[in-house]
């Protein structure tokens, strides 16, 4: 499934500087971090929403528009899912009391 993650990175990377009016992603990123961070909010808060309801493919639907979401909000910033992959397999095995410890204030 990783595979997913990567491609979807890959082409948010594509659309950068592409026309805004042809590519939502490209508007996203033409708009800058505080549309793409909005986008964030309101689909994390759609994700709390559909765990209420109980609709199984409701919160699925809502959790991949927040995943891709904050695909794009890497990629505004240079990044790709493969380093958040790598920070969550570097957790593996790791308290996650003691690895919040670790990151002090963060």
């Amino acid at each position: 499934m990783k595979d997913i993650l990567n491609h979807l990175s890959t082409i948010i990377e594509a659309r950068k500087g592409t026309d805004p009016s042809a590519s939502y992603v490209a508007r996203l990123l033409d708009r800058g971090d505080e549309t793409i961070m909005k986008k964030i909010m309101e689909e994390a808060t759609e994700v709390v929403l559909a765990g209420k309801d109980g609709d199984n493919q409701h919160l699925i639907h809502e959790v991949a528009d927040l995943w891709f979401h904050c695909l794009v909000l890497l990629g505004a910033h240079g990044l790709h899912a493969d380093e958040v992959l790598a920070e969550l397999a570097r957790r593996e095995g790791i308290s996650g009391l003691v690895e919040k410890a670790s990151r002090g204030s963060h």
